[in-house]
């Protein structure tokens, strides 16, 4: 959003359902609301959820702001600039022919602006929507239009936590011999978490940027075929050898990471100085089944956490299929059945163990170390020494990602899993969705890790239907 001179910011009520907070975010400038907006926000304010939540927060900021004086007229906001609520007028009404009716929402939204613009010429007027389709119409009648992207970060420049560098062979011997290098890391000045370091970068022209718990696949300079995974951690001056190369090491739960990513996955989650870890990849690459074998392996292997608490947001794929019978339990089930398919993969059971009566999942459920969530509950409570699983986090908002982790307490690890690009919350988009807001800002911090993966594993025909479809 560019709010540097004075300009007129109109805006549409899908900017005030993502964040009801947006008219404090653009400055000095001039902030207008159109009445319609008001109206269709009083329809949400009675949902239990954080549309009814961002609505109600909205209605009572508004009412604090009129207590102040006329929306009508104009209210000064602590930026300088000025908040109004205003109608339009049956003139500035568009006549481009898409709209059914001229009284549709939309199009009264959009006639709001067309009458600031047309009012108030000297001053630039810019119609924030959140609704592709209207910022097409809105170009078409001659408004300028932007999206709203105070909390947005473009999907394809998302930081993926991993890298490849070309060595000198002498670092990749080390790594191999003593399990870790001591090299020079030196912060930069641009970023408060970016470091630079000359013995890596040596052979690079332009400026090697790294950040803490950055995994990395070293090439040797010479010898491309001579390679090692480790993980930056600058804080410490060293490159680290991953846990799942150390001596011994079998697997996870039953589960051998197939490529590199994974081995870079199981790493973060399996290292308890990590709290947050972020698995970025798209169908098929493994990111819920290593997530959930770290967390059964250190629930119930090693007992460093009390037990593994799985929750996802509930989406349904097409249409829903309307209320389900029983308790919270038995509604949660259909939802969850992604999650207790890995389990019983993991635990390596078949559909003969099965009709013998192996109870598969239902068992750890019955030990207390498996325990699933729903996300309605979560506002509120404190959740200490746990390992919290959050799939399918790109359906959450980045108000609701932020609800979610400051629950988590003392002793406890969470890690959130999703695709960016598979998303079925109409409200939040690959750029502005809560998994990308999270990876965007732990970028560097030193108890958080992300890794992308992009080889799907699951089968050959999944793996070229997430390629070609």
């Amino acid at each position: 959003m560019n709010a540097g001179k004075l300009k007129n910011f109109v805006l549409d009520t899908n900017v005030i359902l993502h964040d009801p907070q947006a008219i404090t975010k653009f400055g000095s400038s001039n902030v207008i609301i159109p009445i319609y907006v008001v109206e269709e926000v009083d329809n949400f304010k009675k949902q239990m959820n954080e549309l009814g939540r961002n609505a109600r927060t909205f209605s009572r900021t508004l009412d604090e702001y009129r207590a102040q004086g006329s929306l009508a007229k104009g209210v000064k906001m602590p930026d300088g600039g000025t908040l109004r609520v205003i109608p339009t007028e049956r003139k500035y009404l568009p006549t481009d022919g898409i709209s059914t009716s001229q009284n549709a929402p939309d199009t009264l939204i959009m006639a709001t602006a067309l009458r600031i613009q047309a009012e108030e010429p000297d001053i630039p007027c810019i119609f924030i929507t959140k609704d592709v389709n209207l910022r097409i119409r809105a170009d078409g009648m001659g408004l300028k239009t932007e999206n709203y992207e105070e909390r947005s970060i473009n999907v394809d420049e998302l930081y993926p936590g991993t890298l490849e560098l070309r060595v000198s062979s002498d670092i990749i011997n080390e790594l191999y011999s003593a399990r870790e290098v001591t090299l020079n890391f030196e912060p930069t000045v641009e970023s408060e978490v970016a470091f630079r370091c000359p013995e890596l970068a040596q052979h690079y022209d332009k400026d090697l940027y790294l950040y803490a718990n950055e995994y990395v696949r070293l090439v040797d300079a010479q010898d491309e075929n001579y390679t090692a995974m480790c993980r930056v951690m600058p804080q410490s001056n060293k490159l680290s050898a991953l846990l799942t190369s150390r001596p011994g090491f079998s697997g996870c739960w039953g589960l051998k990471p197939r490529n590199r990513e994974q081995h870079f996955a199981l790493d973060c989650l399996l290292d308890d100085n990590i709290k947050l870890v972020t698995l970025l990849g798209k169908a098929g690459t493994g990111k819920t089944l290593v997530a959930l074998a770290a967390g059964l392996q250190k629930a119930s292997e090693e007992q460093t956490f009390s037990k593994l608490l799985v929750a996802r947001p509930i989406f349904p794929l097409g249409k829903d299929v309307g209320f389900l019978p029983g308790g919270v339990e038995d509604k949660l089930n259909p939802w969850m059945q992604p999650i207790f398919d890995n389990v019983e993969f993991l635990m390596g059971l078949n559909e003969d163990d099965k009709r013998r009566g192996r109870r598969s999942y239902r068992e750890l459920i019955d030990m207390g170390m498996l325990q699933i969530e729903a996300l309605t509950y979560i506002r509120g409570r404190s959740i200490p020494n746990q390992y919290i699983i959050i799939d399918e986090a790109q359906n959450l908002t980045p108000h609701e990602v932020k609800t979610i982790i400051t629950r988590v307490g003392q002793g406890t690890k969470i890690v959130l899993t999703g695709d960016p690009y598979q998303i079925d919350n109409p409200y939040v988009d690959a750029d502005s969705n809560g998994l990308s807001y999270v990876i965007n800002k732990f970028k560097g911090v030193d108890i958080a890790a992300t890794v992308t993966l992009t080889k799907g594993e699951r089968s050959k025909l999944a793996e070229l239907a997430s390629n070609l479809l």
